[in-house]
């Protein structure tokens, strides 16, 4: 009985599902008709296109990015670049500007850099003005505060505009002046560029830089002792040069007006300020590269008479493999300066010849940056003054912390000592040996432009 169950269930199942495997077979047969009728559609218009002429592409236009540093260019046939004489005098269009941008976008970026330093130092430091930062000593002020604005004015021209805001007295009011502003023409002949207008000459490494980039509180004492505060800020023109050559090689000669007042301060392009540079760039090994640079400058004097520089500059990084920052950084840069000075004669008039004055500085630094929020560095500075006799030395080490890549932290402590006692302000104060600590807080607003090797 139990069999004869079985069978008649197993009967009733065959007959119920033969109708349901009918109707998915004839559904699937459709299906398969459809998908070759649809087939057979695009072969038709894949032959059709076949059929027709391929259009010509029409070759944009040339875009030359600048080689970077430790590269070449692609040498022709007996060691040469390939272009001819018409090629080399053609503008190039360096940037593919207008296809990046859309519509309602600014053409140029902007930025705002904060930069506040505090001081404490002993009293007869800050009566004499001997100092750091001189006549702020003992204070906190921002130094710096600085609106940037910079971009491409057009596929062949850059422009940059710094405005600057800080306080340069205790009790003064905040003034604000035009730091820089400059005009770049980035494809002139012969891969030569200009730069005009009011800017930091690039003479040595440490120039260009400003305070808030610097890898150090303050400026080093042989520029501050030969050329001002605010180093060598010029209005006039810059021209550099990459030749084709196996290395990388940048020249640069610039004609200023000559304005410095502690170095020059004749101001006129009748006599004027002359400055030129050579840098080289190596990569030792895929972790390891180094910059050399050479520099000279030469202008008048109100009275007359000629201020000669000349400087080297070396500047050392190793960063691991897949580290995003340096561990060891190595700075160095001395300066050599001869200049005539006006002296009184018996009669108490200016003598005819002045007298020359030589004089020697330099300062190295070394950072180390063992994690990416903490670095660790010292600075020694060695210098002599400018016009009076004597000289200093300071050793200034420090310690960084940036919470995020637009804020900073930075204390430093620096001492200084003078083979004599001086009075910079006149105010019975004596400097001979200052001792002090440094506190740095830097913050970025927005776009900032890209820090030099």
């Amino acid at each position: 009985m139990r069999a004869s169950g079985i069978v008649v269930v197993a009967l009733l199942v065959v007959l119920i599902a033969t109708p349901a495997l009918a109707q998915d077979a004839g559904a699937l047969r459709r299906e398969i008709e459809q998908l070759r009728k649809q087939l057979e559609g695009l072969t038709e218009r894949l032959q059709r296109l076949e059929a027709q002429p391929a259009p010509q592409p029409v070759a944009p236009p040339p875009v030359a990015q600048p080689a970077p540093p430790g590269t070449m260019q692609q040498r022709g046939p007996g060691g040469g670049t390939g272009l001819s004489a018409e090629e080399l005098l053609r503008p190039r269009q360096p940037f593919a500007l207008y296809q990046q941008r859309g519509s309602g976008q600014l053409l140029f970026d902007m930025g705002i850099a904060g930069d506040f330093v505090a001081s404490v130092t002993q009293r007869n430091v800050a009566k004499a003005n001997g100092g750091t930062f001189a006549g702020q000593e003992n204070r906190f002020f921002p130094r710096e505060v600085e609106l940037e604005l910079f971009g491409q004015i057009d596929p062949y021209a850059r422009g940059e505009v710094r405005i600057e805001a800080g306080e340069e007295a205790p009790g003064a009011e905040t003034s604000v002046h035009l730091a820089e502003a400059t005009l770049t023409l980035l494809t002139l002949p012969y891969g030569t560029q200009v730069k005009m207008g009011q800017m930091r000459t690039r003479f040595g490494w440490s120039n260009q830089i400003h305070e808030h980039d610097l890898p150090w509180i303050d400026r080093p004492n042989v520029l501050r002792n030969f050329f001002g505060g605010e180093g060598v800020t010029e209005k006039g023109v810059e021209v550099t040069i990459v030749p084709d050559l196996p290395f990388y090689l940048e020249g640069l000669v610039g004609v200023f007006n000559g304005d410095n007042e502690t170095a020059f301060g004749r101001g006129s392009l009748r006599d004027p300020l002359l400055t030129a540079r050579l840098r080289t760039f190596f990569e030792l090994t895929d972790t390891q590269a180094i910059q050399l640079g050479i520099s000279g400058a030469s202008g008048q004097t109100p009275g007359e008479f000629r201020s000669t520089f000349a400087g080297a500059d070396a500047r050392y990084k190793f960063r691991p493999e897949s580290w995003l920052h340096p561990l060891v950084t190595l700075t160095a840069e001395a300066i050599y300066g001869i200049r005539k000075i006006e002296v009184l004669d018996e009669t108490g008039t200016t003598g005819p010849e002045g007298r020359t004055r030589d004089r020697f500085g330099w300062y190295a630094g070394l950072e180390v940056q063992p994690w990416r929020r903490w670095a660790g560095g010292v600075r020694y500075d060695w210098s002599q003054f400018a016009l009076m006799p004597g000289r200093e030395w300071a050793v200034e080490p420090y310690i960084t912390f940036w919470p995020s890549e637009f804020l900073r932290f930075r204390l430093a402590y620096k001492r200084t000592e003078r083979d004599r006692s001086v009075d910079f302000a006149g105010n019975g104060g004596s400097a001979r040996i200052a001792d002090e600590v440094l506190f740095q807080g830097t913050f970025i607003l927005g776009a900032h432009p890209a820090h030099p090797f």
